[in-house]
């Protein structure tokens, strides 16, 4: 996979008045949301560079300027408080939900056990329980934080040319990078976008223009193909005869028309020494270059997109980069679902178990002791933040809804003073109580650590002033030490949350050996099994032995166990073997079972499995949060006749089906999730005789899974 930021294309020109620029010279995009370089530099009305009065104010305010570069890591969709940064192990469960809060390694402060890596580093995180925006609308909530503005009115789900500046592009108007001015602000590894081609407002220049866009790098970190193209010279370029090219540049800027220099000179000339450096210096290509990272190190933070991103982070701070924003990607199959990203409207507490916290709580450990270890996290501000948190009480697909009256966020690093907890929230995860601040504060926060005044003002393109922020720097979280020199143990369980497996089941060869009982309800993974231990029918683990030796696997049976007198097997009698599909997102299943038949004979097999039972591979959606599979909607369905006879060579039986919206606008209900079954399931009343045994042998099963592709011409 290649990312293209900019690259020169030789070609042989002539100097003539009256040709425009963009003749003389093609230039590579920069990845500023499609707008290529040569866009930037066309001619324009005046685009001055903004300027700031009374960049003095504030100097003498707590930690002021103590922070080089920041990390800010945008935690698409509203991570939910309960179960990250706020438990509320008081509340009612249909609040609080099914985990528990752990002691983190500073006595009285309790994270979610969901975020056990996390506790263990809470010295170095001062974590906000009290931000509030009151709205619970992702673009308007999102808009507010991203930008230290409120929106409105109206909706912020599309990008214009009036927004607010994102605060990354004000850090690259105001505070742009010494060693890589060109890369000053950095956006990683995407867009944000709410659904297909939704792009909100609030992570573009605004009003001050394309060019204080951050640079945007499109493109999957984690891929082995990962690399970003044009940031060092075509290898029939060398240097020589780039520095000829400047040359040839400066003589035809010297000769444009007058008017046209007046306008656009200045970006003109800022533009083509950034893009000179960017291709000479050879630094920002080494900082992309993922692949001089130590192997043990990247899988530390997670072999994952996010987790690739957050060290490609640290590396572009290494280099020199200002500020790296990090966007939750949307997964492959999670647009027109109803749990996307932090979005968790269905099974919250599966996704955040399954894929959520496994990848957040990994790699945000990772990325605090990388910093710590190279001594960059004494000048680096670590952000991770969200839109807006979730709602209180638990929905009917185990799911939270948006909301926005209160939500947490966690600080670390530059001038950030660790082990404390700032504001708090009432014994529901409701409604702040205690020092409730606006997005504006923490953008003012982020400022100010930077060397910024937050009471500055300045001055758009058409010379208007503003304010810099209406907000106020947060002074009690700031500090060279930690709040406290109390420390403890940190009681949080790994094993609860393992580094991700994006394993759709798991246990595909039955090697565990474990049926997990319908009744009582378990939460346990794995497989579930009905009946397990009846006679006439069950369903048992037990190895299948073949010519080539002996395989784990699972039969389900009807069998005589007693021998003595018949069985009845009434009709209708069902075996069900089942398990839900880990972290189900919309897209094409295809479940594949490698089966066989066994018995006590091959006759009495042909007469139950030929004469009497059906079998059926099942795709379905379950029907209630208990997640039993009797109660399903079956969405796909396959009968299959199995043969009498076990071989190293089991017959392959399958069911396909795409579970998702193909309708613009339109959500594929996850609902209470999705799982996999087979079915056996008695046609008529039928006797099992004394010692009559007649059994589906299951070797192995397969889950493929292919995503749903985002439609990006799609408005909704």
């Amino acid at each position: 996979m290649s990312v293209t930021m900019l690259s020169f294309l030789d070609r042989q020109t002539r100097l003539c008045d009256g040709i425009p620029r963009r003749e003389w010279l093609r230039v590579g995009g920069l990845g500023v949301l499609g707008l290529s370089l040569t866009d930037l530099l066309a001619p324009r009305p005046l685009q001055a560079v903004p300027h700031v009065n009374d960049l003095t104010k504030g100097l003498s305010g707590t930690m002021f300027g103590r922070a080089k570069n920041v990390i800010f890591l945008w935690l698409q969709g509203g991570p939910p408080q309960h179960e990250t940064f706020d438990p509320k192990p008081d509340a009612p469960r249909e609040i609080r939900g099914p985990f528990s809060p752990i002691q983190t390694n500073i006595p009285g402060i309790q994270f979610s056990e969901l975020l056990p890596r996390t506790a263990q580093r809470a010295d170095k995180l001062a974590v906000i329980r009290s931000l509030s925006t009151d709205d619970n609308n992702h673009d308007v909530s999102g808009y507010w934080v991203l930008t230290g503005y409120p929106y409105g009115p109206g909706s912020a789900r599309q990008i214009k040319p009036t927004d607010w500046p994102y605060l990354g592009s004000v850090v690259k108007m105001l505070k742009p990078s010494e060693r890589l001015p060109a890369l000053s602000s950095v956006w990683l590894p995407d867009m944000m976008r709410l659904n297909d081609n939704v792009t909100p407002a609030g992570q573009t220049g605004g009003f001050l223009g394309s060019m204080w866009d951050p640079e945007r790098f499109v493109g999957d970190p984690a891929s082995d193909q990962y690399r970003v193209e044009g940031l060092s010279l075509p290898v029939d370029l060398p240097p020589p005869r780039m520095t000829s090219r400047a040359e040839l540049l400066g003589q035809l800027n010297r000769r444009i028309h007058e008017i046209e220099r007046q306008s656009n000179q200045g970006n003109w000339d800022k533009l083509s020494t950034f893009a000179m450096e960017l291709v000479t210096s050879g630094k920002a290509k080494a900082a992309f270059d993922l692949s001089q990272e130590p192997q043990a190190l990247r899988d530390r933070y997670g072999r994952n997109t996010w987790g690739q991103s957050c060290l490609l982070a640290r590396r572009l701070v290494e280099a020199g980069v200002r500020l790296v924003h990090v966007n939750w990607l949307r997964e492959p199959g999670d647009s027109a679902v109803d749990n996307p990203m932090w979005d968790t409207h269905a099974l919250n507490a599966e996704r955040l178990q399954d894929f959520l916290c496994p990848v957040f709580d990994v790699s945000f450990a990772a990325l605090l002791d990388d910093l710590d270890s190279r001594g960059l996290l004494s000048e680096t501000l670590v952000v991770a933040v969200g839109e807006f948190g979730r709602t209180p009480k638990i929905n009917r697909v185990g799911g939270r809804d948006h909301w926005g009256p209160v939500f947490s966020c966690a600080l670390a690093g530059a001038g950030i003073s660790g082990g404390q907890v700032f504001g708090a929230s009432d014994r529901n995860g409701a409604y702040p109580i205690a020092d409730a601040i606006r997005p504006h504060d923490l953008t003012a926060t982020i400022y100010h650590l930077l060397g910024i005044p937050h009471d500055s003002v300045f001055h758009d393109l058409t010379n208007r002033p503003h304010p810099l922020t209406k907000g106020e720097p947060l002074y009690r979280l700031l500090g060279t030490e930690p709040a406290t020199s109390l420390r403890c143990a940190a009681t949080g369980d790994e094993a609860l949350v393992p580094p991700l497996d994006s394993s759709p089941i798991v246990d595909t060869d039955f090697a565990s050996g474990k049926l997990i009982p319908v009744t009582p309800v378990s939460q346990a993974k794995g497989w579930r099994a009905v009946p397990l231990a009846e006679n006439g029918m069950q369903v048992r683990t037990e190895p299948v032995t073949a010519t080539g030796g002996v395989n784990a696997g699972v039969r389900m049976s009807v069998l005589n166990a007693a021998g003595i007198v018949p069985v009845a097997v009434p009709a209708n009698s069902k075996m069900v073997l089942s398990q839900e599909i880990r972290n189900a997102r919309g897209g094409h299943y295809l479940f594949k079972a490698f089966v066989d038949g066994d018995g006590s004979s091959p006759d009495v097999f042909d007469r139950w499995f030929h004469k009497v039972l059906s079998c059926r591979l099942v795709l379905f959606r379950f029907s209630n949060q208990d997640k039993t599979p009797l109660e399903i909607q079956e969405l796909a369905s396959e009968s299959f006749r199995p043969t009498f006879g076990v071989s190293n060579e089991p017959t392959v039986v399958s069911v396909a089906k795409f579970l998702g919206s193909t309708v613009p606008g339109a959500n594929f209900s996850i609902g209470n999730g999705l799982g996999i079954a087979v079915v056996v399931e008695s046609q008529r009343a039928q006797d099992v005789l004394p010692g009559e045994v007649a059994s589906l042998c299951l070797v192995r099963v397969e889950l493929e899974f292919q995503a749903r592709l985002r439609d990006d011409n799609v408005t909704v």
